[in-house]
Parts: C-alpha cells; sequence; structure tokens
C-alpha cells in the first residue's frame, strides 16, 4: 500500500521495523563506540530507542 492509505496500526508498525534496523546497523563495538558513527553516545541510536519507548507506552495505553 502507499503512504496515504496507511492505517495508523501500520504507520506505526513501520516506525517500528525501522527503529529496530537502525539499532542493528549502529550497535556498539566492545570499545563502546557506534559501529557507524564511531561516537561513544550514539544519538541515531539513542533517537531509534525513544521511537521504540514511544510506541510501547502509546500501546499501553491504546491496545488494539
Amino acid at each position: 500500500m502507499t503512504a496515504p492509505h496507511l492505517s495508523l496500526a501500520q504507520i506505526r508498525n513501520r516506525l517500528i521495523l525501522t527503529a529496530r534496523a537502525v539499532l542493528r546497523s549502529h550497535r556498539t563495538e566492545p570499545d563502546g563506540r557506534c559501529r557507524v558513527c564511531r561516537v561513544a553516545d550514539c544519538r541515531v541510536s539513542a533517537a531509534a530507542r525513544d521511537v521504540l519507548d514511544a510506541a510501547a507506552a502509546c500501546q499501553r495505553y491504546h491496545p488494539a
């Protein structure tokens, strides 16, 4: 389906899948730095975790 015809649940699911993919690629290496950004505190992975936290909070307050 194309974007104008997606339901809110489908949009939420796509955001979750994207955030999980970001977290897989921006995983921390043994030295404590991000694989992609090469910094200790990766803002990209922090944003992806925030998206997953928000989706989980929304699911708690509005179960399907």
